[in-house]
């Protein structure tokens, strides 16, 4: 397995992302489809990671009223365990600190409770408490770089 990480930018590239989200949100935690897909998904940047064809992960970023805000990551699950998150993470947090318009502005997500472990090796940290969303335990996590 090569996995690389690619910044989406053609339909065929969101199509293998939105596969990725069905699979995981919708089919395995049962989310509901209306409550996965957004009105955001033309305005957010998305990442898909490439195992040759095959579309193994995903995630996107976009700017709202709290700040940038990182979410979707999906993994599909014969895939995790083999970094492909930490790849994700990384990637979607470099595109965020390189894009001028992020200067200043608090980078953030809601973590669910299973992947905090994940975010936290990346530098965010957990801020309140739990709450539900989309009957999926998460908290408020925000991104404090080191140093």
């Amino acid at each position: 397995m090569t996995f690389v990480v690619k910044k989406i930018t053609e339909e065929s590239l969101l199509e293998k992302a939105f596969y990725i989200r069905e699979q995981v949100f919708v089919k395995e935690q049962n989310v509901a489809p209306e409550e996965e897909y957004d009105s955001f998904e033309n305005l957010a940047t998305h990442f898909l990671v490439m195992d040759g064809e095959l579309g193994v992960g995903t995630a996107r970023w976009r700017f709202t009223k709290s700040g940038i805000k990182l979410e979707r990551f999906a993994v599909l699950k014969a895939f995790r365990g083999l970094g492909v998150g930490g790849m994700l993470v990384k990637a979607v947090l470099e595109d965020v600190l390189k894009n001028p318009s992020s200067k200043d502005k608090t980078i953030y997500l809601h973590g669910q409770v299973t992947a905090l472990g994940l975010y936290e090796k990346h530098g965010f940290e957990k801020v309140g408490e739990r709450f539900m969303e989309c009957d999926i335990a998460h908290y408020l996590m925000k991104y404090r770089p080191k140093g």
